[in-house]
């Protein structure tokens, strides 16, 4: 492999030493006519290939395919090129940094300006399928949306932000997903609770992964739950009566944050 002496090293190789890799998809004209003023102009690409070493004097090719595409067809015997290591890492950033391949975002922790700058990408692409979305109201409702824990990009379908099921799987050409861990939440003493207490505790049960709880209104709950005489409760059944939205067959849930000691 790459010794540390040739790495980051120019270095005129001949084409046989070199693989493709993936090639470059460009139009034949392209090729051919680059090719032609290549050879008119002296026959050096001045912009090297980027290669790495995947044997003894064997490379393959991972950045600038298109110049490499060019040598060839203007029957260079020897091309120059940027010797890079071997970790994938140093291959993604090379497609990306010769147009080769698009940047993508985590859409579980990106910002509002990312979040916008990728939609404007996407909606402004030729033939794009996302050509009706509205710009700001897209932003708005995925910025502000929780979005940490997703696993996939169907909750998008479900904003009202003009991103249908038949849209949604566009935005995988800028966006991914890495949810980010749920965060344990300290036990609540409801006896005693205040009301951000019990809001910041409800909030985080409503906005689980998958919660049973989605239904439930934040700020109607929080209300309902803090303006209870809960002092003396033994158990949290009365939070059934309140008419908050938490019936017998969800107040369980409540334990997992909520405890009583009166």
């Amino acid at each position: 492999m790459s010794s540390l002496s040739d790495v980051g090293n120019l270095m005129h190789l001949y084409l046989y030493q070199i693989d493709p890799g993936d090639g470059i998809d460009a139009p034949e004209f392209i090729i051919s006519s680059t090719a032609k003023f290549l050879n008119e102009t002296g026959g050096r690409n001045w912009v090297p290939v980027i290669v790495k070493e995947v044997g003894e004097d064997q490379y393959e090719v991972i950045g600038n395919s298109f110049i490499f595409a060019v040598a060839e067809a203007a029957g260079l015997e020897k091309v120059w090129c940027i010797i890079a290591d071997e970790r994938e890492d140093t291959e993604k950033i090379s497609k990306i940094l010769s147009g080769e391949k698009i940047p993508k975002i985590n859409l579980s922790t990106a910002t509002r300006d990312e979040i916008k700058s990728a939609l404007q990408y996407l909606i402004e692409k030729p033939d794009s399928k996302l050509k009706g979305v509205k710009l700001p109201v897209a932003t708005n409702r995925l910025d502000e949306t929780p979005r940490q824990f997703w696993k996939d990009f169907q909750p998008i379908t479900k904003l009202g932000c003009g991103i249908t099921t038949a849209k949604v799987n566009a935005l995988k050409e800028v966006f991914y997903l890495i949810p980010q861990p749920t965060p344990e939440a300290e036990k609540v003493n409801l006896s005693t609770a205040t009301k951000d207490e019990i809001k910041a505790a409800l909030k985080y049960l409503i906005e689980k992964p998958n919660s049973k709880l989605k239904q439930v209104e934040l700020a109607k709950a929080t209300e309902s739950i803090a303006g209870a005489p809960r002092q003396n409760w033994k158990s949290l059944e009365p939070i059934t009566k309140l008419k908050c939205g938490i019936g017998k067959a969800k107040i369980n849930l409540l334990k997992e944050i909520f405890y009583l000691n009166p």
